[in-house]
């Protein structure tokens, strides 16, 4: 019999979780469903991330509603788009096999008039973001007088996120005798006080202590100097071949900028922020949930609610502002009872913070040493040997090929075989760490340093040609979806492209002196959607010139720069990641160093390269 039934939940939702591989609840299930069963308790979860409280509170809810009435009966508010989507899909779920269940999602950057309808056509459940759901309420397109249930998710974060008055509006349009159930991974004053404010003696539960991290999550710490976190953080990456992990930076722009500098580095990984669209976020989580990328470079805001199956790391690129947010970092990974890894890369000024954290998480961190070139090297040999000796042999479709591969290495002896083919990875580890520095902080200066993408400068003028594409944002491009459309389209090599500025119908992109004409032929005869793509010169007819040489659209040009990306001496740009002579702020490339990561940790040279694509 399966442990649900015995909580209390009937047969056709046991069920349903069943076919989802709910197989045993979890702590906070096992606790909480037999009390909001009953439905005569307000409620206060403290539970981690990744525990399961979706389920705990989405089966009792289906449980105690009346969905032979098509109005709203339970309200679930919580803080972000993500999250208002995964908890709407994961309740539709659990009520597949139930007749008249009607959930609707209602959240900022999708079509009002939609959701709208939806309400319109009759709901029992509504799963809301507070700003959208406000804006409901506001032209009374909605009646909240009915309401018996509401469930605050992530109620600490969405107070983080300034929701309060939102939140008291909201309740306000509800009655006063329904039943308030809260639920959250910390208890600060703020969330005491919603408690108090808004539920009547609740029944509290609390898995683990108050605020603490999640007890399958091991904390490591990396201290390296400022100008080497780049290099060191993908000396992290190449160090765990295997990794799947998201990336937390503290800005809109840092996200931006170090997932446009791994995908020029070979490295499947995109950005998550909140200047993009609700279709290109979905579009990225798509990509990360199917496991295309091997990196989600995210904000906090941004993070929140994604609920992805076997993270194996959080890596604080920055650490979080507020310490508690630490603790949502670190808990999308070790989700559903697995164990993970947070590691934090800091300088020597930010352990304070983290003896901070370790106080909130009541966990110490661990810490570690940046590996030397030889252990990655070595770490990604045998993970290319395990990888071979665990394939599973298409017998069926290889045996039409086997002569022809057993001729061709009939000379070759199977010593001989083995080291070769070992060889064709390990050889690019080899070449792009051979003689790397120690990034660890405390080495002495005059190390040796990576060398740049190439040389940005020359005789004191740019190396860069700036180029005008009429694709733009519109066309649902990003910086890194422009760059891969770019090498794709003319076959040269992402490392050498320069700035990219994505604008609304049209972009600028750079590219060496020397593959204009490659570019600008590649693109005849192209269409994108029906449409010719266009490419020019900057300044040959792509926008209106104004004084000072620059160009209206393109960025205002200030005394040999732009405004919005200023230019610098020796060629760099003011912003994001700060590009400087002879390489880049945060950590410097070698020649070598480049090479496409597929989520199989194997290192490829640039995927433009048609042959490296034959050879694999």
């Amino acid at each position: 019999m399966n442990p649900f039934i015995q909580l209390g939940i009937r047969h056709d939702i046991v069920n349903a979780i069943s076919e989802l591989g709910f197989e045993n609840p979890t702590p906070i299930q096992e606790q909480s469903i037999p009390v909001l069963l009953t439905g005569s308790n307000d409620f206060v979860g403290l539970a981690q991330t990744g525990t399961g409280k979706t389920a705990a509170f989405g089966l009792p809810l289906l449980e105690l509603l009346d969905f032979e009435e098509n109005h709203p009966q339970a309200l679930v508010l919580c803080p972000t788009r993500e999250l208002c989507l995964q908890i709407t899909n994961d309740i539709k779920n659990y009520a597949k096999q139930m007749n008249n269940v009607h959930v609707v999602a209602v959240y900022g950057g999708a079509s009002i008039s939609d959701q709208l309808r939806q309400i319109k056509r009759g709901v029992q459940i509504v799963v809301a973001t507070p700003g959208r759901m406000l804006d409901i309420i506001n032209r009374k397109a909605i009646d909240f007088s009915q309401v018996k249930f509401v469930v605050l998710d992530e109620a600490d974060e969405m107070l983080n996120m300034g929701f309060q008055e939102d939140i008291d509006n909201i309740l306000s349009t509800t009655p006063d005798e329904k039943k308030t159930w809260l639920f959250s991974a910390t208890m600060p004053a703020e969330v005491r006080r919603i408690a108090k404010k808004y539920m009547d003696e609740p029944f509290e539960l609390t898995m683990g202590t108050k605020n603490t991290g999640n007890a399958n999550i091991e904390h490591e710490y990396y201290i390296v100097r400022a100008r080497d976190k780049y290099a060191a953080f993908k000396r992290i990456v190449d160090f765990n071949p295997d990794i799947f992990g998201i990336v937390f930076c503290r800005t809109k722009i840092e996200t931006q900028d170090i997932a446009e500098a791994l995908i020029k580095d070979g490295y499947n990984a995109d950005s998550l922020h909140g200047d993009l669209s609700q279709q290109q976020r979905d579009k990225v989580m798509k990509r990360y949930r199917e496991r295309n990328l091997q990196l989600l470079i995210a904000t906090d805001v941004a993070a929140r609610g994604i609920d992805v199956n076997d993270v194996t790391h959080v890596i604080n690129y920055s650490l979080p502002d507020e310490v508690e947010n630490y603790t949502h970092r670190s808990g999308r990974t070790a989700r559903a009872g697995k164990t993970g890894v947070s590691i934090a890369i800091v300088n020597a000024k930010e352990l304070g913070k983290i003896r901070q954290i370790e106080r909130v998480i009541g966990k110490k961190f661990v810490k570690a040493e940046i590996p030397s070139g030889f252990d990655v090297c070595e770490k990604q040999l045998f993970s290319i040997v395990h990888k071979v000796h665990n394939v599973t042999v298409n017998e069926e479709q290889i045996e039409q090929y086997l002569p022809r591969i057993i001729e061709e290495f009939k000379d070759v002896s199977k010593e001989d075989f083995i080291k070769r083919f070992a060889s064709i990875e390990f050889n690019r580890f080899l070449d792009y760490y051979q003689n790397a520095p120690d990034l660890n902080a405390g080495v002495e200066e005059g190390r040796t340093r990576f060398e740049d993408r190439g040389e940005r400068t020359s005789g004191g003028k740019s190396a860069y040609t700036r180029l005008f594409i009429n694709l733009g944002s519109v066309d649902e491009f990003n910086r890194g979806d422009l760059l891969g459309y770019i090498c794709n389209t003319t076959k040269i090599s992402g490392r050498t492209v320069g700035k990219i500025d994505v604008k609304g119908v049209y972009s600028f992109f750079e590219v060496p002196h020397e593959d204009v004409e490659k570019v600008m032929s590649s693109y005849k005869d192209i269409e994108f959607k029906g449409r010719p793509v266009r490419i020019e010169i900057s300044g040959e007819g792509t926008s209106e010139r104004r004084e000072g040489g620059g160009y209206r659209g393109g960025g205002e040009r200030r005394e040999g720069g732009y405004r919005g990306g200023e230019r610098r001496e020796g060629g760099g740009y003011r912003g994001g990641g700060e590009r400087r002579e002879g390489g880049n702020r945060g950590g410097e490339r070698r020649e070598g160093g480049g090479g496409f990561r597929d989520f199989s940790g194997k290192r490829r040279e640039d995927r433009q390269d048609p042959e490296r694509r034959r050879r694999f």
